[in-house]
């Protein structure tokens, strides 16, 4: 009776059929947001553990291209969609323009369409200061310090923005700010500089 337990995990694993690999897609899709290249990676992942022969793969990875095929005509993967949701979600989180280009193509985002999130922003320009202001306060960097260490870490703060993928003169405008209400300010743009 042990003996009939254990036989499951041992043997070759079966190729995916159509059916099983657009549940593996939609229950993907149903937890996270992505693109159409990042499905496909994660579909293929999935299509190459459990292929057998050189065979099967090629033949998962037209059904994959398939899929996806099918996904995008009926609009449930749009990259356009995708990338700018993305990128400013990023924004409000205090990502720099940098690291929101290059988290977009990590994704498999196409570079024209990065290029057009990325210019949806903020139409105003204070977009990068906004994010950096938002990832100040999210981090309690800077002015969320107190007044007797904040000069202490100022250094720390500055490699934190600058890791983040800010500029040095705006990491050091956003930081020099001398309270929480003068960095919302500039957040929203109504600071006099």
């Amino acid at each position: 009776m042990a003996e009939a337990r254990k036989s499951g995990g041992g043997g070759a694993r079966q190729p995916l059929t159509a059916q099983q690999l657009d549940n593996a897609a939609l229950h993907y899709l149903g937890r996270f947001a992505s693109s159409s290249a990042n499905l496909r990676r994660i579909l293929l992942r999935k299509v190459a553990r459990t292929a057998g022969a050189v065979s099967d793969n090629a033949e998962g990875e037209a059904r994959v291209d398939a899929l996806i095929a099918r996904y995008r005509a009926s609009g449930l993967l749009d990259d356009r969609a995708y990338a700018a949701q993305t990128a400013a979600s990023l924004a409000r989180r205090g990502a720099s323009r940098f690291m929101i280009a290059g988290k977009l193509k990590q994704k498999g985002v196409p570079p024209e369409l990065a290029k057009e999130a990325l210019e949806g922003l903020e139409p105003s320009g204070n977009g990068e200061v906004a994010a950096a202001c938002a990832l100040v306060r999210r981090r309690r960097l800077g002015p969320y310090r107190v007044a007797s260490i904040r000069a202490q870490w100022r250094q720390k703060d500055l490699a934190s923005l600058a890791r983040a993928g800010f500029a040095l003169d705006l990491a050091r405008r956003v930081l020099d700010v001398p309270d929480v209400a003068a960095l919302e300010a500039l957040a929203r743009g109504d600071e006099g500089s």
